[in-house]
């Protein structure tokens, strides 16, 4: 395993900006990162959330403000060196090429090449397949899974990878109800083992459930961020969201939970 420092910053934002042409897409993210806590990046469509992440990776570069990664400029780390540091689960789970599922997973190694950590290669990888639930599947062409089945490979690829930084993009989004939990309570343990772990998520009650820190994003301005019961108020849900809600404690765990308030179904198309 990877060593990590609970407790201590791993990214620090300061007045983050993001401009395409007259075009804002965030403005004015200051926002901390520590490692041995799970932070969930929500908010609607297009409020900047992957762009958010993409800047906390490094693969996109703010027009403002600072973003550092264990108090160097993310802009400053070498290309080896981040992928090291950090890894990545995108939206788009796309392979160019008729990899296995196997050979997929294989690749999140890549960064440790030549390095010591190759040791580690087949250990990782096992440990990786278990707790993504793919081993039926490693014999299997990528391109033949389902949009599910290529979700946890991906997944697989990145916990290969062994970073102390952890930043997934909707994990859950391709996924069944027993796997998001799964996912969830990977970035726990994750978490628990001392790294930084950032994910962007719809569903606010899954977030509420498993995040320590929750920040919310609204038109790419920082709206809320905290504690999930202080920043998922109906009043501000209802705000942000444009739909009316009820939020309520769960019942096993006390977390927000955070139902859509309908109008009753008519009887008569029953």
């Amino acid at each position: 395993m990877t060593g990590a420092h609970p407790g201590k910053l791993a990214y620090r934002l300061q007045g983050v900006g993001y401009r395409i042409g007259r075009a804002r897409i965030l403005e004015g993210i200051t926002l901390d990162v520590a490692y041995g806590r799970v932070l969930c990046l929500v908010g609607p469509n297009g409020a900047g959330k992957s762009t958010l992440l993409g800047i906390l990776s490094g693969d996109t570069t703010p027009t403002e403000g600072a973003t550092t990664l264990d108090n160097k400029p993310v802009g400053a780390w070498e290309p080896i060196a981040l992928a090291r540091a950090r890894s990545v689960l995108l939206q788009a789970n796309q392979v160019a090429f008729a990899f296995t599922a196997g050979q997929v997973i294989e690749m999140g190694r890549a960064p440790w090449i030549g390095t010591p950590r190759s040791a580690d290669d087949d250990v990782a990888i096992a440990h990786a397949i278990v707790e993504a639930d793919v081993a039926p599947l490693v014999g299997r062409g990528f391109p033949t899974l389902s949009g599910g089945e290529k979700a946890r490979v991906s997944l697989a690829r990145v916990l290969a990878q062994d970073t102390s930084v952890v930043l997934w993009d909707e994990p859950t989004a391709a996924l069944d109800l027993r796997h998001q939990e799964d996912v969830l309570g990977i970035a726990r343990r994750l978490a628990a083992q001392g790294r930084a772990v950032v994910i962007v998520l719809h569903d606010l009650s899954l977030a509420a459930a498993y995040a320590d820190e929750i920040a919310m994003i609204h038109h790419g301005r920082l709206v809320g961020a905290g504690p999930p019961g202080d920043v998922l108020t109906a009043a501000r849900i209802e705000l942000v969201y444009q739909t009316a809600v009820r939020v309520i404690p769960d019942p096993d765990t006390g977390k927000p939970l955070v139902i859509p308030r309908r109008a009753s179904a008519d009887p008569g198309l029953a």
